[in-house]
């Protein structure tokens, strides 16, 4: 790509980035926009809509930055939990990084490539030069210039492990804190069972109570077998769907003057009544489910104990003989379980998991044509002897510096937007029983997919993807890489400016949601009723942010003119996401902070990489010595890695005795304990034996359809 392309470039998407950020701050005043700007202040009654026409309405303004930047990270964690100031400290923590990068690679290392020789530049038409004359390819092989880039290996290295030790130990700290500041949570005190056996003669529940009433006498407290309520719950849904159908019939009728027609056919009483008639079908159906319901047990059960330490000490130690009874997990919250596949048997769990595996294999495997395909597109001559009718408007210039420098880069972001739902599907397949974990699982696939699929297949493309044998030789990755990964600079450049900047104001702007709220304001006659307040997805927001940090700390020595876009990125994504998260989005569940682990690990797994493609570089500038002393970089990176593996990842994993028995006698005097063990009895109740709203006369002032089953 030539430097005139990525300008291009740079200037449709700050001029898109612009165009968002003016619209924000005019379409946020307004009374119609609040749910979709504001949802969450709207939903906590926090917001009060003021009808009266105001000028300042339609002017642009940049209020809302002052008022993001002044939350303080209390308040952050108050409205959003800790998992939201860990994705804000994500922000901060590559900033950190970033800006050291910036210092060294844009005032030292950039110059340094620029005034090498090894490539020729016409200083005349600088323009239309490439941009790997700015990269370290432009250096002369041999140059002792080059140590320059081998101290900066190192002083980057240790500058990175230093900002990821303190984060590491701040975010645990806040972790601990935490724990100690809240409140009594069922799941702190409950434990999942799973492959409960039975003897002949008995039922799960007894099974269950004949257990830990024996093996835990002291703490034991109740337990909630799981049931197999899919069906119940299908039809609860459908009965909810034409309750709400019956309500607003009814409620129009109400307010309307004389008979209206329903479209072309019948009328609406007559709809009414088949939908009545419906709904009373659809109660019967779900009164007969309940009652076979006692017959439909899962051996899977939620117990609960009198103390935290209680449920730790079963969740870690063996409870039967054999390994596969009575296997215990970490309950997740109430609000947070994931109940379809609590009737899965282990060997369909092992199969549902290998099934995904393959199923993210062949995933990956078919976006790489889409690669291949968008890869052809910064390469104008390839393109033109595929479409030769092409090649009258590929020599426009402005065309095809469109095409190079932006267009690749929109395509390729357009097809990895499907990658997170799809992600998330699979995740709920492989047996996970909390939809935090689902989550989770799909932010990790999500990333991994990421840095294989954009970068490693993009740096791989072409004849290097055909040398499959290059992986079983070890010793030819890292000159492989070298060749590969500074050829591609340009191309990543350009993506974080397109897929960077345009995503990051696109998330503040919220076009889909305000082009699905217009005909809702127009059709909809209960939409005070029907407003809900999503949950920041991690599982796409996450792996952006991890995918640019890769990036960044790869290019570091290879193509320092990344930096200045990336710090653009994360300064924009910082204030955006703070404002969002004080006014959009709102937390559904909590894990306590542990989306760090994937940062840590992504993080280390960068510096690796950049360590591994410096000694390629370094042999192939012909710099041996300094190739063969980078080679204990990576070792004590890896050792680095352990030492905090082994130092913080227990506490984001759970909480030590020394925390849940310090706990637990904090409040073993607090009165309210006795009204919390007494509910946490049906905390675990599955939200299908819960009671429900409807009736056959669809009153809500009559009695509910389902009363709770005692266990």
């Amino acid at each position: 790509m030539i430097l005139s392309a990525l300008l291009t470039s740079v200037g449709i998407n700050l001029g898109l980035c612009f165009l968002f950020f003016t619209l924000y701050s005019i379409l946020r005043k307004q009374p119609g926009n609040l749910r979709v700007y504001a949802p969450r202040l709207v939903a906590e009654r926090k917001l009060k809509q003021k009808a009266e026409f105001n000028l300042e309405r339609l002017l642009p303004s940049a209020g809302w930055v002052k008022r993001a930047w002044q939350q303080s990270e209390e308040d952050l964690l108050e409205n959003s939990g800790l998992d939201g100031v860990v994705f804000i400290r994500v922000f901060t923590f590559s900033l950190k990084v970033f800006t050291i990068a910036a210092l060294i690679g844009v005032f030292i290392l950039l110059p340094i490539n620029f005034l090498g020789n090894q490539l020729v530049i016409d200083f005349s038409d600088l323009p239309n030069k490439s941009l790997d004359s700015f990269s370290i390819s432009n250096v002369n092989n041999g140059s002792k210039r080059l140590w320059i880039h081998f101290c900066a290996a190192y002083v980057f290295t240790g500058a990175v492990c230093y900002l990821l030790y303190h984060e590491n130990k701040v975010i645990t700290l806040k972790r601990i804190a935490c724990f100690y500041a809240s409140r009594p949570q069922a799941h702190q005190f409950t434990i999942l069972v799973r492959g409960i056996p039975v003897q002949a003669g008995s039922s799960f529940s007894e099974s269950i109570e004949q257990f830990f009433t024996e093996y835990h006498p002291l703490t034991y407290l109740s337990h909630t077998v799981v049931r197999q309520t899919s069906k119940l719950q299908q039809l609860m849904n459908t009965a909810e769907k034409l309750y709400g159908t019956v309500d607003q019939l009814k409620s129009e009728e109400r307010t309307s003057q004389g008979p209206q027609r329903l479209g072309l056919f019948g009328n609406k009483d007559r709809h009414l009544r088949t939908l009545e008639k419906k709904l009373e079908v659809t109660e019967d159906s779900m009164r007969t489910e309940q009652s076979s319901l006692n017959k439909k047990d899962v051996p899977a059960a939620f117990v609960s104990f009198t103390s935290r330490y209680g449920a730790a000490t079963a969740t870690h130690i063996q409870q039967g003989v054999n390994p596969t009874e009575w296997v215990t997990e970490q309950a997740p919250e109430p609000d947070d379980v994931y109940w379809p596949f609590f009737s899965a048997s282990y060997i369909r769990i092992w199969i549902c998991k290998l099934v995904v595996y393959v199923a993210s294999a062949v995933l990956t495997v078919l976006f790489l044509l889409f690669v291949v395909i968008v890869q052809g597109l910064t390469h104008l001559e390839q393109l033109e002897s595929y479409f030769p009718f092409l090649k009258s408007i590929l020599t426009i210039a402005f065309v095809s510096q469109v095409i190079t420098g932006y267009l690749p880069s929109l395509i390729l972001q357009l097809f990895l937007s499907f990658i997170p739902p799809i992600m998330k599907i699979l995740s709920s397949i492989q047996g996970y029983i909390s939809m935090s974990e689902i989550q989770k699982s799909a932010c990790n696939k999500v990333v991994w997919f990421t840095i294989w699929n954009i970068f490693f297949a993009n740096v791989l493309s072409g004849t290097a993807l055909i040398q499959v044998n290059v992986f079983l030789e070890p010793k030819k990755i890292p000159t492989l890489l070298a060749e590969g990964v500074p050829a591609q600079a340009s191309f990543f450049i350009s993506y974080v400016v397109t897929s960077g900047w345009t995503s990051v104001s696109s998330e503040l702007f919220q076009l889909v949601n305000l082009i699905w709220s217009l005909p809702r304001r127009v059709f909809s006659k209960k939409v005070a009723d029907d407003l809900k307040v999503s949950s920041i997805p991690y599982e796409s927001e996450v792996p952006r942010i991890l995918f640019f940090v890769v990036l960044g700390i790869t290019y570091f020595i290879l193509a320092p003119l990344i930096l200045p876009f990336l710090l653009v990125y994360f300064c924009m994504g910082y204030l955006i996401f703070r404002n969002q998260l004080l006014n959009v989005y709102a937390p559904k569940y909590e894990t306590g902070g542990k989306y760090w682990s994937i940062v840590h690990n992504s993080t280390i797994f960068s510096l690796v990489l950049m360590q591994i493609i410096a000694i390629g570089i370094f042999g192939l500038k012909d710099l041996p010595l300094a190739s063969s002393l980078v080679i204990p970089l990576p070792i004590l990176t890896l050792l680095f890695n352990d030492y905090c593996r082994k130092r913080f990842l227990p506490i984001l994993k759970g909480y030590a005795a020394e925390c849940l028995i310090k706990k637990d006698r904090e409040e073993q005097n607090d009165p309210r304990m006795t009204e919390f063990l007494e509910n946490l009895t049906v905390a675990y109740q599955d939200p299908a034996l819960k009671p429900s709203q409807y009736s056959r006369n669809t009153d809500r002032q009559t009695s509910p359809l389902l009363q709770p089953t005692e266990i």
